[in-house]
């Protein structure tokens, strides 16, 4: 009954919108409370941002870092709020932790530029290891003019994040000095836009998960930063043609099909009246 309900319950989180899955989750928890730890672990939350109090960086908080209450800061390796006895990595995965996480940011001011954070999380697993790498843009509320002599009234309000996850499971083989690298990938997205004055709003609200796996040889440990990152980036490549496609596009072949006022014989609003005539006929 529980593995049915928690299966039931991943399939709801599927098809709501990332915007809201706090509100939900909260909404799901007080309905089923013994699926906490299942469901908290399965279902990713909304990135959010803290700022390191030893230096004064910002850093994302999630699942990869947390332990209990607080959320360990790549930067300094220190838990905020303070714990002491706080998980960590051991000291050869917290060298390439350090290494990851300035690579990284050098590809989150690449191509993600103002607004964006980005972290990165090592820890052990049997055979090798693994790691998160986060990274969270987010863009302020910004009015955009329908037209140059229109009413500011009018104006659209913009607003939307854009939130990446990529898990990499690393088996190593030091013999053969291989790595097998399985990459896990989840976007959410949320792009809002409303006109105060015009009294309409639209939204696009999503994830999407994608999978990957790759071997490649190494000759230092450092090199696994490199095969994780050439992944990442093939794989955020292919994530944004597929949320171009799936989101963008859609909403463009539905706008194109429903909005035609000028020619009443061609889209969906010109099919609809035309059949309501020719019933009343």
């Amino acid at each position: 009954m529980g593995d049915a309900v928690f299966e039931r319950a991943l399939d709801l989180f599927r098809r709501l919108p990332p915007s809201t899955v706090e509100n939900d989750m909260v909404n799901a928890l007080n309905l089923v409370p013994d699926l906490m730890e299942d469901l908290l672990s399965a279902v990713d939350q909304p990135l959010k941002v803290l700022t390191c109090p030893e230096t004064s960086k910002p850093f994302i908080v999630c699942d990869y870092n947390r332990d209990g209450e607080s959320y360990r800061s790549p930067w300094s390796n220190a838990y905020t709020p303070p714990m002491d006895d706080g998980i960590t990595p051991p000291d050869e995965l917290r060298k390439l932790e350090i290494s990851a996480n300035e690579v990284f940011n050098k590809y989150r001011e690449v191509y993600y530029e103002a607004g964006s954070v980005s972290s990165c999380y090592f820890w052990e697993v049997d055979g090798g290891f693994a790691c998160c790498v986060a990274i969270n843009k987010s863009a302020a509320p910004k009015k955009h003019p329908i037209a140059e002599d229109a009413d500011p009234k009018t104006a659209l309000e913009s607003e939307g994040s854009w939130m990446a996850i990529h898990v990499v499971e690393a088996a190593v083989d030091d013999k053969a000095a291989t790595a097998s690298y399985k990459l896990t990938t989840t976007v959410m997205l949320d792009l809002a836009s409303k006109s105060s004055g015009m009294g309409n709003s639209s939204q696009i609200s999503g994830n999407l998960t994608r999978t990957s796996e790759k071997s490649k040889g190494f000759s230092a440990p450092h090199d696994h930063i490199a095969n994780i990152g050439e992944m990442v980036e093939q794989m955020e490549g292919r994530v944004r043609e597929s949320l171009y496609e799936v989101y963008f596009g859609k909403t463009a072949e539905v706008i194109s099909q429903a909005r035609t006022p000028d020619r009443p014989d061609r889209g969906l609003t010109g099919n609809l009246m035309a059949e309501m005539m020719a019933r009343n006929t």
